[in-house]
């Protein structure tokens, strides 16, 4: 991992890394043989391909090229090998107060699985994520700085993974390490309704009440509270940031009938998902009332426009 990030950061700062990031468009929707993530992803090629399908466009990454998907893209993922059979990626994923950093190989025919994985605690996983949305936003822009920009935030981005890389050992041993493979796994599965805890403990190769006891145990959370939680912070981001009705919301958090999300939504976060929605329109409504700029003797409610004095208007 370590001579991969240098390796990319030398190329970014001749300019010379390849960025491919998709549109961020068709946000937190559910769409067949699709995911998404709450927060960005990120991907560098080592060999073979990777062709990734989004909602408005589909991209390939060749060895060498770094690809972020935004936060709530949907996408979905075909692989290829190179001329010498070889397949290979890294892929960075960002969790609460945790980074995962994954190296991914070929399983069967066109389909990626993990080969080995590290887990990182990260205090300020924050300003990762800040400047990975920062160097999406740059990429999309058409301004005389976009370079500059862009390799700016590349080296950033980089930079802080090589150094949680070399002063991290990273770890997935014993209970803590199984702990944060559970969370791993429910972030990248929270849509899926068949997702629970005898299929997490399947997965792990361990018993429902094992896991369930030890997540208890290690989190002070029940697994299931920790699974539905995991789904309504994409419901909530959902109706933040969507105009998607509640019903499409309910589906794409992993929620199979609408009424029971709703009452789980209730339940979490103390109010309807309608409710929730009609709060935060009024809270924005209120917020375009209130006055722009403070002044010591005034307030302005202009959004910063030049006001024309009588004196200086035109006779």
């Amino acid at each position: 991992m370590r001579e991969l990030f240098a390796k990319s950061i030398a190329a970014a700062e001749r300019q010379l890394l390849p960025l491919r990031i998709p549109k961020p468009e068709g946000l937190l929707s559910k769409r067949k043989d699709m995911h998404f993530h709450f927060r960005p992803e990120i991907f560098i090629q080592i060999h073979g391909s990777t062709e990734f399908r989004f909602p408005k466009e589909s991209i390939t990454v060749n060895p060498g090229e770094l690809l972020i998907v935004p936060s709530g893209l949907p996408h979905g993922e075909k692989i290829f090998r190179d001329d010498f059979g070889r397949f290979r990626n890294l892929v960075a994923g960002f969790y609460s107060h945790t980074l995962s950093l994954h190296f991914a190989h070929e399983v069967e025919p066109g389909r990626p699985d993990i080969e080995t994985i590290e887990f990182f605690e990260a205090p300020d996983l924050e300003t990762f994520t800040l400047l990975t949305n920062q160097l999406v936003s740059a990429f999309h822009m058409r301004s005389p700085a976009r370079d500059a920009l862009l390799k700016g935030f590349s080296i950033a981005v980089l930079g802080m993974f090589q150094n949680l890389v070399e002063t991290d050992g990273g770890s997935l041993e014993g209970d803590i390490g199984k702990v944060l493979q559970v969370k791993w796994i429910v972030r990248e599965q929270f849509s899926n309704p068949s997702l629970n805890v005898k299929t997490i403990a399947e997965r792990l190769q361990c018993s429902p009440d094992y896991l369930s006891h030890l997540f208890h145990t290690e989190t002070g959370e029940k697994l299931i509270h920790y699974i539905q939680r995991v789904r309504i912070q994409s419901a909530v981001m959902a109706l933040e940031t969507t105009p998607l009705y509640i019903s499409e919301i309910a589906y794409a958090s992993g929620f199979s009938d609408p009424a029971y999300f709703a009452r789980v939504f209730k339940k979490h976060r103390g109010e309807s998902p309608a409710d929730f929605r009609e709060r935060l329109d009024k809270e924005r409504r209120e917020k375009d009332e209130n006055p722009k700029t403070i002044y010591y003797d005034r307030v302005d409610f202009t959004a910063g426009a030049p006001v024309e004095s009588e004196t200086g208007a035109k006779g």
